[in-house]
């Protein structure tokens, strides 16, 4: 499915008119130069994912509405990504008539992304483990994913970046789960803990 007819059909299912020039500037920051692996790539694959999990509909379009925004604004020199893109969120929907609650939650969901805690509700859990999918891909896709976010961090120096990269992958493989949703953990925890593994492995 093409970007424009999920972006059409999801509006529809909430029962609202295309917010004007929302999806174009969507579209436009997940192709921004600097973004190797945050792009419509990684947006497409968090898609399937979201399919593939078959959520209830209701879930589903609050968790596919926080996935448009999770990434919207991505800047590695900021720490501050996931409220600048919970920012952009709360005031777009609102903007295109959404109820109140409705952008709150997906605010919230966004800020879920940042992953420095145990997601709160069903639907952080699902959003998260869509967003960490990618840990538990087949190893040439897990191997492509490492190059794209060694890409984006370019300007770090490589000693520095192994380091604070092993130091990332090491506290995602220390936790008693790395998916909270049953359907994740069935698919993806076991090849995410072997790709973590190796990936540390790895000589800096």
């Amino acid at each position: 499915m093409s970007f424009h007819a999920r972006w059409e059909g999801l509006w529809q299912a909430l029962g609202k008119p295309l917010p004007a020039g929302l999806l174009g500037a969507l579209l436009a920051a997940y192709g921004e130069p600097q973004r190797h692996y945050h792009t419509l790539q990684h947006l497409a694959e968090c898609f399937a994912h979201l399919d593939e999990a078959q959520a209830p509909a209701g879930q589903a379009r609050e968790v596919e509405l926080a996935l448009w925004f999770h990434d919207a604004v991505y800047d590695v020199h900021v720490r501050d990504n996931e409220r600048r893109s919970a920012d952009w969120a709360l005031r777009d929907l609102g903007a295109a008539g959404l109820p109140p609650g409705l952008c709150e939650r997906v605010a919230f969901l966004v800020m879920s992304t940042a992953h420095d805690a145990p997601a709160a509700s069903p639907d952080a859990q699902l959003l998260t483990d869509i967003d960490l999918a990618i840990l538990g891909a087949p190893r040439a896709r897990f191997a492509e994913y490492e190059r794209q976010i060694r890409a984006e961090y370019a300007h770090v120096l490589a000693a520095l970046f192994a380091g604070k990269r092993r130091e990332v992958l090491q506290g995602f493989l220390e936790r008693d789960r790395i998916y909270q949703t049953a359907h994740f953990a069935t698919r993806y925890e076991q090849a995410a803990r072997a790709n973590l593994a190796q990936a540390i492995a790895l000589p800096g």
